[in-house]
């Protein structure tokens, strides 16, 4: 910890979190300002996880590329996939089956619901509720059972293909995905009573991380973090995909602002997540799941998006006409919060940074792309909120 004097003569203190600290659970590495238990200033620093897959992506075909599309993230492959398949569907100009957008969406919602269970127990687990955290998931695991009954995967699902889905799914295991999910729903209704009643969760979360609706906008947040700002967007909704234009349903969105909003809004998308899933398998289209597509695709360029559990995720791929693409860019949701993040806690105390961290449900390897070193003085780059406005304006 080192003591300095702030710009305005304050005697303020910096405390480095990260990049390896208990409150995170991937690496990355924020210096805090304090001034006693009150923070005044976060500067991130980013890039510890970058793996290179937009780089590695330029020299595999399009058809591996499916597979590294999947590896950007373990909690949301489907959501990856997805977003690249439709976006290389798009230069190729094949229309998939209806089956196969229906399937799409069943994925993606069971998805979410695993990733929002995921973190209501990470959340929980931050504010000393292990209780709830180990309840949450150990229902969890029927979802996983579910995903898994489906495409034979717990975490890399391999459920996309470009054309459409390699698995369909029967009637039967239609039948048992509801039921489960009727289960599922019945427990969550309680998690939801417990959050909203708790007494120990409300402290720890009401008016905590505060982020009102204008900073939200004007940082362009993104996910449940914007909608518990009482902003309701979301993709499935203003620029519907697969099968979500089809499929009635509604955004949830909270006006508290804060952390107890955060939660309630991930809690309450989970129901409506089950509602999506039984009305795609009550309705789910006959016919073929996938049709044959070129492996070279023709020269262009396209933007994909989808809404993934944490938000608005956007691929980039520039086509040359052949196998491999030109370029391709991943804009996950969480480098969309980051810019976020620091407003939530900047005014806030020290004893909240893991919950409001894990607020926001970071993926670092997701966002991660590259660390700047300065060759001269062999120093790093530190990012600063005004180096993270820039570099997300530029995505």
């Amino acid at each position: 910890m080192t003591p300095r004097k702030d710009t305005v003569g304050r005697k303020t203190t910096s405390i480095p979190v990260g990049p390896q600290h208990p409150a995170l659970k991937e690496p990355e590495s924020f210096t805090f300002e304090i001034d006693g238990e009150t923070i005044v200033d976060v500067i991130p620093r980013l890039g510890y996880v970058h793996r290179g897959i937009e780089k590695a992506m330029e020299s595999r075909t399009y058809i591996q590329n499916l597979y590294l599309a999947e590896r950007i993230c373990g909690i949301c492959s489907h959501s990856h996939t997805t977003c690249y398949a439709q976006g290389v569907e798009e230069l190729l100009d094949v229309k998939i089956p209806d089956r196969a957008n229906f399937i799409r969406v069943i994925i993606a919602e069971l998805e979410r619901i695993h990733s929002h269970m995921l973190w209501l127990g990470v959340a929980a687990h931050e504010i000393g509720f292990d209780t709830l955290f180990m309840h949450s998931w150990l229902d969890r695991e029927l979802v996983m059972d579910l995903l898994e009954l489906i495409s034979g995967n717990r975490v890399n699902y391999a459920m996309n293909t470009i054309g459409g889905v390699r698995r369909n799914i029967s009637d039967d295991g239609g039948q048992k995905v509801k039921d489960s999910l009727a289960d599922v729903e019945e427990r969550m209704k309680h998690y939801v009573e417990v959050i909203k009643t708790d007494q120990s969760i409300r402290q720890r979360t009401k008016n905590i991380g505060p982020l009102n609706c204008t900073p939200a906008a004007d940082l362009c947040a993104a996910g449940p973090t914007l909608r518990a700002s009482g902003i309701a967007r979301d993709v499935r909704k203003d620029d519907p995909y697969a099968a979500y234009g089809e499929i009635p349903f509604d955004v949830i969105s909270y006006d508290g602002c804060d952390l107890f909003s955060r939660t309630l809004v991930r809690c309450e998308e989970i129901l409506e997540a089950i509602k999506i899933t039984d009305y795609a398998i009550d309705n789910l289209p006959e016919g073929a799941i996938r049709v044959r597509a070129a492996r070279k695709v023709p020269e262009g360029r396209v933007v994909s998006r989808l809404e993934a559990p944490r938000g608005e995720l956007i691929h980039y791929c520039k086509s040359n006409g052949t196998d491999t693409p030109e370029r391709y860019k991943v804009r996950a949701p969480t480098l969309a919060n980051v810019l976020a993040l620091g407003n939530m806690l900047i005014g806030g105390n020290v004893a909240d940074i893991p919950i409001v961290l894990a607020g926001i449900d970071p993926c670092f390897s997701c966002m991660d792309r590259m660390a700047f070193v300065d060759t001269k003085s062999d120093k790093r780059w530190t990012w600063t909120q005004e180096d993270l406005q820039r570099y997300a304006l530029k995505c």
